[in-house]
């Protein structure tokens, strides 16, 4: 790449769960986001994943933009309807990450629901050693994002790749290079973990980063701990949050790292519904600044 800068990119995720993501791509092009990374929320609802792919690439035309990850979030190691819809996307985006030009798939490894997290590795076993064979045989990377969804190491329902205890028991089982994290800062510093040593250790398993944030309010902790009645940390648009992007962005050229920072808005308590758009202008003008290269101004 001529422009060192972009090297990292800067972008946003958008929604593609209910066929609405090349629209969507349309829309914003032109804000300044340098990535996208379409996701599907359980489901892919049946669509034509290589039309849906074309469909993207013609929204971004011919803009310095890029597409490196999908997103398929839901719980591909149980059974229920839904849970075998999740199983099914993640191998439909495998097998279609091309047309939109994607070389990553990305989301939760699942979880058997309500045991301790360690119960659910030998259906991860059985699960990941497939869909990594699946992803080795066409170029796939995938990539698990660090989020507990609520839960823990004793009993949760959605993702057992939330902690870097739970990263080495998970490599061990599928210890391929191609599987790796979807990282973000906040889901560790929603458990009062220090992310930026996280990066000097596992930076070569990291293959995407979710551009997400937290405020931790100590003052909260300190007089009601964390399991009490007061919301002791939020999750933020990066910008707002507690997190010095550039020393996350330092870390992770120090570790020769490339690829897409992709901003996961809706969680803001502030910046969200009427201003979630005024929020992540807010984001990539903070993140660009950030890595050093050009930003844009707020259109608002």
């Amino acid at each position: 790449m001529s422009n060192l800068a972009k090297s990292i990119r800067i972008g946003t995720m958008v929604s593609a769960t209910k066929g609405e993501a090349a629209k969507r791509i349309g829309q914003i092009a032109d804000l300044g986001f340098e990535s996208f990374e379409p996701f599907f929320w359980q489901t892919t609802n049946g669509q034509d994943l290589a039309e849906l792919g074309k469909r993207c690439q013609e929204a971004i035309g011919d803009r310095d933009i890029t597409i490196s990850t999908l997103g398929m979030f839901g719980n591909p190691l149980e059974e229920t309807d839904l849970d075998l819809q999740t199983l099914q996307g993640w191998k439909d985006c495998i097998d279609n990450a091309h047309h939109f030009g994607a070389t990553c798939v990305a989301g939760f490894t699942g979880r058997v629901r309500n045991r301790p997290l360690t119960d659910s590795l030998p259906r991860y076993r059985k699960v990941w050693r497939e869909l990594a064979q699946r992803a080795a045989d066409r170029g796939v990377k995938i990539a698990f994002e660090n989020c507990a969804m609520d839960g823990n190491w004793a009993t949760g329902d959605w993702n057992i790749a939330h902690n870097p205890d739970a990263w080495e028991l998970i490599f061990n089982e599928t210890p391929d290079d191609h599987i790796g994290l979807e990282w973000e800062p906040c889901h560790q510093m929603v458990y009062l973990i220090d992310p930026l040593p996280q990066i000097r250790k596992w930076a070569h398993k990291i293959f995407h980063v979710h551009g997400k944030d937290a405020t931790i309010r100590w003052d909260v902790i300190r007089e009601h701990g964390i399991f009490g009645k007061e919301k002791f940390v939020f999750m933020r648009t990066p910008g707002f949050g507690d997190s010095n992007w550039t020393d996350i962005i330092s870390e992770l050229r120090l570790a020769g790292w490339s690829g897409s920072v992709d901003i996961e808005g809706w969680h803001d308590p502030v910046y969200r519904d009427a201003l979630e758009m005024t929020g992540q202008v807010h984001a990539l003008n903070y993140l660009k600044t950030c890595r050093g290269g050009d930003f844009v101004t707020d259109p608002a």
